[in-house]
C-alpha cells in the first residue's frame, strides 16, 4: 500500500512539474520591446527642396524633361524641408562615392542609436546576447555586425545576424528574426539595428524608373532593444503579441518590382517597376487576411461574414457589386495605424482601402514630411 501511495505521489508530482514546465516555457516565449531609438541626424544634414534641385542640376546626364520630372516628384512627394541626406550629397561627391562613405554613414547612425538605447536602459554591452543588423543597400567586409561588435567589445559567444537586400520590409524582418530567437532561448537580450545606406547608392543616369528612388529615400534608421526576461517586463515599452510576415518572391512581378541593376548606359541604380503599386497591394491584402482574425474581436468578424453573405446573395458579382461590398471596421481592434511612409500615394491608397480618416493618417503623413522614406 505504501508503495502504491509513493508511486501515486510521484506520478502526481511529475504531472504537476510537467504542467509548471509548460507554463514556464510559454511565459518565456513572450517578447518585449525594452526600448526604441529613432535616428535623428545632425541639423547640417537637412535636405531642403532647393538643395534637392541643386543636386539634381549637378547631374549632367539629365535632359530638360527628366529634370522637370524629378522636380515635380520631389515637390508632390509629401516630403518636407527638414529631411536628412548623407554628407556626400552636401559635399558634391554623389557621383563618385567610396566604400568609406557608406561605412561612415552607418557608423554615425548605429553608434548614436546604440549609445542612447543602452544609456537609457542601463543595459551593458556585455549583456547583449544577440545582434541583428539589417541594412538593405550596403554589404561591407567585414560585416556591419563585426564593426559594432568591435566598437562595443561585445561577448565572444554573441549570436550575430547581418541582413541585406530586404528593402522596405527591413525592420519587420529583423524583428521577426529577434522574435524567433526569443521564443527559442531563455533570458536573452536582442539588439536590432535597421537602416538604409544612401551614400553609395545614388543613381546618376536618366532612366525615370531609376531616378525616382533619388527623390523618395532619405537617411534614417532605428535601434530596438528586445528581451524575454520577465525581470525586465515592467520596464518594457511594448509586448510583441502578434507578428505576421509573408514572402512573394515566388511571383515574377513581385520579384522584379524593385531590383538593383545597370541602365542601358551601364550606370548602376535601383529600378522601380510600374507593377510596384499592384504587387505591394497584393502583399498588403494577403497579410491582412492572415492577421485580421488575430487582432479583431470575434463579433466584428461575424458581423462582416453575415453582411458579406447577404451582399453576395443580393447583388452577386460584378464591378458595381464590388464597389458596394461591406468593409471590416479595423477600429474595433486597432487603436493606432502605422502606415509605411513609402510616399504620399502609398499612404493615400492604404487609407482609402481601410477607410481611415485624416486623424488616423496624420502620423504617417507627418513622418513622411519630417523624415521622408527611410525604409527602415
Amino acid at each position: 500500500m505504501d508503495i502504491l501511495m509513493s508511486l501515486f505521489s510521484v506520478t502526481v508530482l511529475f504531472l504537476i512539474f510537467l504542467i509548471w514546465k509548460r507554463f514556464e516555457d510559454r511565459k518565456n516565449r513572450d517578447s518585449y520591446i525594452l526600448d526604441y531609438q529613432c535616428y535623428k541626424p545632425t541639423a547640417d544634414r537637412k535636405l531642403t527642396t532647393k538643395q534637392c534641385g541643386e543636386i539634381i542640376k549637378r547631374n549632367k546626364n539629365l535632359g530638360l524633361l527628366e529634370y522637370k520630372f524629378l522636380l515635380k516628384a520631389v515637390v508632390s512627394s509629401g516630403i518636407g524641408e527638414e529631411t536628412y541626406g548623407p554628407r556626400i550629397m552636401f559635399e558634391g561627391r554623389e557621383e563618385k562615392p567610396s566604400v568609406k562613405d557608406g561605412i561612415l554613414e552607418m557608423e554615425a547612425f548605429s553608434y548614436d542609436c546604440i549609445d542612447k538605447v543602452l544609456g537609457r536602459t542601463g543595459i551593458q554591452p556585455s549583456e547583449i546576447d544577440v545582434l541583428v543588423v539589417n541594412v538593405s543597400m550596403l554589404a561591407s567586409i567585414p560585416s556591419l555586425t563585426s564593426y559594432i561588435i568591435n566598437r562595443y567589445k561585445l561577448r565572444e559567444d554573441i549570436k550575430s545576424f547581418n541582413l541585406t537586400g530586404m528593402g522596405c520590409s527591413a525592420s519587420l524582418i529583423s524583428v521577426d528574426v529577434a522574435r524567433n530567437i526569443l521564443k527559442t532561448y531563455k533570458n536573452v537580450n536582442v539588439l536590432v539595428l535597421t537602416s538604409e545606406c544612401l551614400s553609395t547608392n545614388w543613381y546618376n543616369g536618366k532612366d525615370k524608373s531609376m531616378i525616382l528612388a533619388n527623390c523618395l529615400f532619405r537617411s534614417g534608421g532605428c535601434a530596438i532593444l528586445m528581451t524575454n526576461k520577465r525581470s525586465l517586463r515592467d520596464r518594457s515599452m511594448f509586448k510583441l503579441k502578434c507578428h505576421q510576415r509573408i514572402h512573394h518572391a515566388c511571383y515574377d512581378d513581385s520579384y522584379g518590382c524593385c531590383i538593383e541593376k545597370e541602365d542601358e548606359e551601364g550606370r548602376p541604380g535601383f529600378y522601380l517597376s510600374r507593377s510596384l503599386p499592384k504587387v505591394a497591394t497584393r502583399a498588403f491584402v494577403d497579410n491582412l487576411k492572415l492577421i485580421t482574425p488575430k487582432i479583431l474581436p470575434a463579433w466584428e468578424l461575424v458581423r462582416y461574414a453575415i453582411l458579406t453573405l447577404a451582399h453576395n446573395m443580393r447583388h452577386g458579382s460584378g464591378k458595381a457589386a464590388e464597389e458596394e461590398k461591406p468593409m471590416i471596421n479595423f477600429r474595433t481592434g486597432v487603436d493606432h495605424f502605422c502606415i509605411h511612409t513609402g510616399g504620399k500615394a502609398v499612404i493615400d491608397g492604404i487609407g482609402n482601402s481601410l477607410r481611415l480618416n485624416e486623424y488616423e493618417l496624420e502620423p504617417a503623413r507627418m513622418t513622411l514630411h519630417r523624415f521622408g522614406n527611410t525604409s527602415a
